[in-house]
């Protein structure tokens, strides 16, 4: 474990910052994944630290359509009809980017899809963000990034009142198999992963309330009684694959311990 005099005080994107600066330069456009629990500061981090000519992707941009995630429910398990679990990201559609932004040339232009957390919804192509010319490097965040499948998961107990609805594992079962399938392909097109580590699930919580209210554009105090009930249900989607991922179940990459406050704490190796 590393806790450098220098690191105190860090914030996500100094940290992501700095890890970035350690990376060694491989051919091509090289890769990168940043994860970590909802709320703990991935976008702001590679939006702030990830330097010219960096293409920043959001796993929360390739989630599902309304329509699409509705077939989901329809046809799989109901618990599909909320974005957030594994399963509900067009993870062929994002292979499909980075293959094209690694390829790319000064005269490429490649469409990036835009996800309205608000509408609940993916934006028109016509308002995606369209890359022009060849990338330095791609960066990737998201909440599951990098998450390992656990077969086991779809046999376990419920842990929550969502999971309780799925009795006989079918969505669980479901989020498993995309984890080993299509997700685990787009991880292994990753060079290196970050991994900022919350200090417990509970923190994720408190995180995901100012997430919410910086998303409406308002204070979090101004955040009505029936946002923070839907926050603390939706939270509940991603719990038990949050939590083994804060117990160590994800593709190897350096761990970043973080505070409350995201604030550094320490790490599995210098950075």
């Amino acid at each position: 474990m590393s806790n450098p005099e220098d690191a105190r005080g860090l914030k996500p994107p100094d940290i992501f910052r700095r890890w970035l600066a350690r990376q060694p330069a491989p051919a091509g456009v090289p890769f990168y994944a940043l994860s970590g629990a909802q709320g703990s500061g991935k976008t702001t981090a590679i939006t702030r630290a990830g330097g010219e000519g960096a293409v920043r992707l959001s796993i929360d941009d390739f989630y599902l359509g309304n329509s699409e995630r509705a077939a989901m429910a329809r046809d799989i398990h109901p618990s599909f009809a909320v974005r957030g679990a594994p399963g509900t990201h067009d993870a062929g559609l994002m292979m499909e980017c980075v293959d094209a932004l690694r390829n790319a040339t000064d005269a490429s232009r490649t469409a990036i899809p835009r996800f309205d957390k608000l509408a609940d919804d993916r934006l028109p192509v016509s308002q995606w963000e369209v890359v022009r010319g060849r990338p330095q490097r791609l960066l990737m965040e998201g909440w599951c990034v990098g998450a390992l499948p656990e077969p086991d998961a779809a046999h376990g107990a419920p842990i929550n009142s969502v999971e309780a609805k799925d009795p006989d594992g079918v969505w669980r079962a479901w989020q498993e198999e995309q984890l080993a399938g299509p997700y685990a392909r787009l991880w292994d097109m990753v060079d290196a992963y970050l991994h900022l580590e919350a200090p417990g699930f509970e923190a994720v919580s408190v995180w995901r309330v100012q997430q919410e209210a910086t998303t409406r554009g308002c204070a979090v105090e101004d955040l009505s009684p029936e946002i923070r009930a839907w926050v603390a249900d939706f939270i509940q989607y991603y719990e038990r694959i949050s939590r083994r991922m804060l117990d160590g179940k994800k593709r190897e990459g350096v761990r970043v311990w973080i505070d409350q406050d995201r604030g550094y704490v320490r790490s599995s190796e210098a950075i």
